[in-house]
């Protein structure tokens, strides 16, 4: 890791308006370092990147802006990586765009290990939350750490997984670190700054933007060997993160889902356009040559017809409407109701918008 004054020096570097992550390796080609680019004359800097680039390189580093930073590396468990440092993630190394520094809080060492990525719908339904949980457990207890970008649903659920295995979650996140988004996830980060890790390649204060997203989407299929898309509507950012993965020489792996919901046709195209369809963990595990006990990894539930009279069987994989249950059952609408609300309770079924059911297995 570097230390903390050289690390500064790559902060203000960074923090340059118009400097790019490109440029910013363009200047490292030329000159070395970051100090010898701050000490390099404008028309050398200028025959690099753009004028008013050069222009504020050659003023110097703005040392009041790094106050914050140098406070923010003080504290424990709070680093700086960068493509100096011997253990920068060398799986960020192999791609095309690797960030030039990286603000990481946790457990650093956890960015050079195996990773793979579950990614997903932010709206996600409760079966698609419990199959991301659970596959994240599967793949932290197999040895890989599950990361993903702390958005809601999917990605919230992947990490809690891989948390609860051996493997650990990074969090690659679109603001800065000092920055918890959304603030739902706040319990979240603390954990994974805890036990896991929380990266980013944007600036303390840099707050949540739209564009600032697909770029990380990048980090998180760079750190992974893979990238799983549990739900995904057909204009989803999982699929920008599936993309960059393809193009990073990742695997691609996809879940499928029912025709008739809006959050399988992404993972539909993806398993159309070649991404392996997975049934289970297991499906993945074998792909990237783990190995893993199957009978931890069934997502099987048994029902109990006498206590809900067939209702899970009369499910099936499809949500339905009460009516429909009715004429599938047999039942009152006031009995099917009653059973509906109580396997709600227990977790084996989730109302969804428009008073329809699903299973949840």
């Amino acid at each position: 890791m570097a230390e903390r004054d050289d690390a500064l020096e790559w902060v203000a570097l960074s923090l340059i308006p118009g400097l790019g992550a490109e440029s910013f390796r363009r200047l490292l080609a030329q000159f070395g370092t970051p100090d010898r680019i701050f000490s390099s004359s404008l028309s050398a800097l200028s025959g690099v990147v753009e004028r008013p680039v050069a222009s504020a390189i050659a003023e110097g580093p703005r040392l009041e802006r790094l106050a914050t930073t140098a406070q923010w590396l003080a504290q424990e468990g709070n680093h700086i990586l960068t493509l100096a440092d011997t253990d920068y993630p060398p799986a960020l190394l192999e791609t095309a765009d690797p960030p030039p520094l990286l603000y990481v809080k946790g457990r650093m060492e956890l960015l050079c290990q195996p990773g793979l990525a579950i990614v997903g719908s932010r709206n996600a339904t409760a079966q698609g939350k419990k199959d991301a949980e659970s596959f994240g457990k599967s793949f932290s207890d197999a040895g890989l750490c599950v990361i993903s970008g702390m958005a809601l649903g999917i990605d919230a659920a992947a990490h809690q997984g891989g948390l609860a295995g051996a493997g650990s979650s990074i969090a690659v996140v679109g603001t800065g670190l000092d920055i918890v988004y959304p603030a739902a996830n706040r319990n979240l980060a603390h954990q994974l700054a805890l036990k896991g890790a929380l990266v980013s390649e944007f600036g303390l204060g840099t707050p949540s933007m739209a564009q600032n997203f697909p770029r990380r989407n990048r980090i998180i299929s760079g750190l992974s060997r893979g990238v799983l898309v549990v739900e995904a509507a057909v204009r989803s950012g999982s699929l920008i993160t599936a993309r960059l993965a393809g193009e990073q020489g990742r695997e691609v792996f996809a879940i499928p889902g029912s025709i008739h919901s809006s959050l399988s046709k992404g993972c539909h195209r993806l398993i159309k356009q070649g991404a392996k369809l997975v049934e289970c963990a297991q499906d993945v595990l074998e792909e990237l040559g783990y190995t893993v006990d199957a009978t931890r990894n069934s997502t099987s539930r048994e029902s109990s017809p006498d206590t809900d009279h067939g209702v899970i069987a009369h499910l099936g994989h499809e949500a339905c409407a009460i009516d429909t249950l009715v004429n599938r059952t047999g039942l009152t609408p006031e009995r099917v109701s009653s059973i509906l609300l109580e396997l709600e309770l227990a977790g084996k079924v989730a109302a969804l918008p428009g008073g329809l059911y699903q299973a949840i297995y």
